[in-house]
C-alpha cells in the first residue's frame, strides 16, 4: 500500500485517496451528525441499499436483490444483512425507490418480512412493479405505497427530500437530494445521459440549480466506470430493429431484459410497423408487457398479440417471438426453446434469434452456450457489436460520468453501485474534474460517511452487515449455513455411517457400513473404507461401555472419522451418522415412555 499525505492536512491517505482513520477525530455523535452508509450495492453491481441517518430518523434509498453467481448453489436471490434496520425500525420515516430494477425493489417482499413499515416513496412504474411484487407475496396490505415524480417532496423533521428525473433504460427514473442538518446529499439512482431518448428527458437545468446551490456529498452510479466515451442513443437501437426485422425473412425471436420496457416497446412497435404479430414468453417479460399495457408504456393494438397456439397459424414472416433468457438463463424461456424442450415453440431453419442486451459480467460463458445451443439447431444467430447496435446501456460511461460531476460540482465525492474496481475508476474520474483525492470516499458496505458541518470523513465505526442467502422465500439467514454444506458437498462429498445397535444393552449388533457418495470411488477405495468402518467400530465400543445417548453416540462417529478421513485423503465430506435401534428396543422404549406418561 502506498501513501501520501493529504495537502494541507497531515493526515495519511491510502492509494486510492480514502484517509485512513483518526480514531479521535472520527468518532460520531449520534445526536449531532449526519450518517452514510451502504447496506449493499458498494463492491458488487446489485443489492442496492443506501442510508441516511440523523439523530432519531433514518432515510432508505431503494431495498434491491443481487443475482446469485454459479457457486451459489441453489440461491434464488442474495439480500442485504436488515440486523440493523432491524434493531432501528423505529428510526425509519421513509424508504425512496429510484426506480424499477430488480436489483433496486427485489429485497423489498424480504424487508418487510422483518421490518414494519407505513410508506414507500416509488415513482410510477416501479411503484407498479411493487405491487405486482407484494401481490405475489401475499404483502399487498403490509404497507402504503405513494407515487413520487420530479415535483414530489418528502419532508420529515430532519431531512427535505427532492427529486430529479433521470434517463435510464426503464420509465420514471429519479435522482434523489437529500437536504441534512449537516449539507446536501445527491444520490444518482443509476442514469445515463442520451440526447434522444425514448421517454422523458434528464432535468438538466434542476441538476445545474443544485450544483449551484452547493452538494457537500455526491454518490453516484459506478456501472460503466471503465468504459469510455458515450453511450449511443436509444433512438439508434429502435431503429435498428426496425432494419432488421425488415430485412429477416423468416420467424424472429427476440430476446431482451424483461425490465428494459422502453427497449420492449421499441421491439413491439418495430413488429407493428413492419406487419407483424408478437408473441411474448418468459413469465417476468408477460407481468412487465402487462404492467406496462395498463400504464400506457406499451402503446401497440391487442390484436397485435397472439398466443402460443395461434403460431402455427400464420406465415413465418408474419411472426415475433418476444421472451426472456438474454443473459442464458437455464430456465428461462430461450434457453428452453434452444434445448428443445419449450411447450410451443422449436426452432426451424429460417429462425432468427436476435439479442437485444449484452452480457452481464460473469453471464458470458451461459449466454455463448444458448447461443452455440440455438446454432447447432438451425438458427441464425445475431448479437449485439459496435456496428450493429442492437443495444446501449442504461448505465453512464466515463465521459457522462463526467458530467454529472460537472453538473452537481460536490465538495465530497462517494461512488456507489459498482465492484471495487468501478468505484476507484468513477474516484479517478472525479479527480479529473476537479474532486480532490482526499476528498473521495471509497467505502465497503457496512462503512459510515459521516458528514459534520458540510465535511466529509469515514467513521472508525462500522454497522455489520453480509450477504444473506434466500432460498425460496426464506430470508431468516438459514440458507446461509445450508449453502456452507452444498459447498462443501460439491467439492468434498460425504459419508454416511450406518450403525445397528441394541439399546438395551447398550451392545453394537454388528461393524458399522459406511456409504460414500461423491468423495472417493468406493472400488478403488475398499481398502480405505473398511480401515474407517473399523476406526468406527472402536470408537463406539469404548462410548457404549458407559451409558450414553443418541446425541453422544453421533458426535463420536464424526470426531473420529473426520479426522481420520482428512489425514488419508485431505479432503473433508459431509459425515452424515445413521444410528438403527433394534426394534425389540425401539418397543421397549416406547412402552417406557407410554407407561410414564399414565396419570
Amino acid at each position: 500500500m502506498t501513501e501520501n499525505k493529504a495537502a494541507g492536512s497531515g493526515r495519511t491517505v491510502r492509494y486510492s485517496g480514502v484517509p485512513e482513520p483518526d480514531f479521535e477525530r472520527n468518532s460520531i455523535n449520534r445526536r449531532t451528525d449526519t450518517l452514510v452508509y451502504a447496506l449493499g450495492g458498494l463492491g458488487e453491481v446489485g443489492k442496492n441499499m443506501y442510508c441516511i441517518e440523523h439523530d432519531d430518523e433514518i432515510i432508505i434509498i431503494d431495498c434491491g436483490v443481487l443475482f446469485p453467481e454459479d457457486e451459489l448453489m441453489g440461491v434464488d436471490y442474495v439480500i442485504p444483512d436488515f440486523t440493523y434496520l432491524v434493531k432501528n425500525q423505529a428510526k425509519i420515516k421513509a424508504l425512496i425507490i429510484t426506480h424499477g430494477h430488480e436489483d433496486h425493489i427485489g429485497g423489498i417482499p424480504f424487508f418487510l418480512q422483518s421490518i414494519h413499515l407505513k410508506q414507500i416513496y416509488a415513482p410510477r412504474f416501479a411503484k407498479a412493479l411493487i405491487e405486482k411484487k407484494l401481490e405475489e407475496h401475499r404483502l399487498s396490505r403490509s404497507v402504503k405505497i405513494v407515487e413520487i415524480d420530479g415535483d414530489s417532496r418528502v419532508r420529515t423533521k430532519h431531512f427535505n427530500v427532492g427529486f430529479f428525473n433521470t434517463v435510464h433504460s426503464i420509465p420514471d427514473s429519479l435522482g434523489v437530494l437529500i437536504n441534512t442538518p449537516n449539507g446536501r446529499i445527491v444520490e444518482t439512482g443509476d442514469f445515463k445521459f442520451d440526447l434522444t431518448p425514448i421517454g422523458i428527458q434528464s432535468d438538466y437545468q434542476k441538476m445545474a440549480y443544485i450544483g449551484q446551490i452547493g452538494v457537500t456529498l455526491l454518490m453516484s452510479d459506478s456501472t460503466n466506470s471503465g468504459v469510455p466515451g458515450f453511450s449511443i442513443s436509444e433512438k439508434r437501437v429502435a431503429a435498428s430493429i426496425v432494419d432488421q426485422m425488415r430485412r429477416t425473412p423468416g420467424r424472429l425471436l427476440v430476446s431482451t431484459f424483461a425490465s428494459n420496457v422502453l427497449r420492449l416497446n421499441q421491439i413491439l412497435e418495430a413488429a407493428v410497423q413492419c406487419n407483424r404479430k408478437v408473441a411474448v414468453f418468459g413469465r417476468s417479460m408477460e407481468n412487465v408487457v402487462e404492467i406496462g399495457k395498463r400504464m400506457g408504456v406499451i402503446k401497440i393494438p391487442e390484436s397485435s398479440f397472439i398466443s402460443g397456439n395461434e403460431l402455427n397459424t400464420l406465415p413465418a414472416n408474419r411472426i415475433c417471438i418476444v421472451c426472456t433468457g438474454s443473459q442464458g438463463e437455464p430456465l428461462a424461456a430461450l434457453s428452453r426453446i434452444a434445448n428443445g424442450t419449450h411447450r410451443f415453440i422449436k426452432i426451424i431453419p429460417g429462425d432468427t434469434v436476435l439479442f437485444s442486451s449484452n452480457p452481464i459480467p460473469g453471464n458470458g460463458v451461459s449466454v455463448s452456450a444458448v447461443v452455440n445451443q440455438l446454432t447447432r439447431v438451425g438458427a441464425n444467430v445475431i448479437t449485439n457489436s459496435p456496428l450493429t447496435s442492437f443495444h446501449t446501456t442504461g448505465h453512464a460511461p466515463v465521459e457522462e460520468q463526467k458530467l454529472m460531476l460537472n453538473l452537481i460540482k460536490p465538495q465530497y465525492f462517494m461512488p456507489v453501485h459498482g465492484e471495487y474496481k468501478m468505484l476507484v475508476q468513477h474516484a479517478a474520474t472525479a479527480a479529473e474534474t476537479g474532486v480532490p483525492k482526499d476528498r473521495h470516499m471509497i467505502c465497503a458496505n457496512g462503512d459510515i460517511v459521516v458528514l459534520r458541518n458540510e465535511e466529509c470523513f469515514i467513521a472508525n465505526e462500522r454497522i455489520q452487515t453480509d450477504a444473506i442467502y434466500v432460498d425460496g422465500n426464506d430470508a431468516s439467514g438459514l440458507s446461509t449455513s445450508v449453502i456452507k454444506d452444498r459447498q462443501i458437498l460439491a467439492n468434498n462429498g460425504m459419508v454416511a455411517v450406518i450403525v445397528t445397535i441394541d439399546s438395551r444393552y447398550n451392545k453394537i449388533l454388528c461393524r458399522p457400513s459406511l456409504v460414500s457418495r461423491g468423495f472417493v470411488y468406493i472400488k478403488d477405495s475398499q481398502t480405505l473404507l473398511k480401515e474407517a468402518e473399523l476406526v468406527v467400530y472402536d470408537a463406539l465400543k469404548k462410548k457404549m461401555l458407559q451409558r450414553t445417548t443418541f446425541g453422544e453416540l453421533k458426535n463420536t462417529i464424526r470426531s473420529c472419522l473426520e479426522p481420520f478421513l482428512y489425514q488419508r485423503t485431505n479432503r473433508n465430506p459431509i459425515v452424515i451418522p445413521v444410528i438403527l435401534n433394534q426394534q425389540a428396543a425401539i418397543a421397549e422404549i416406547q412402552s417406557r415412555t407410554a407407561h410414564t406418561r399414565r396419570p
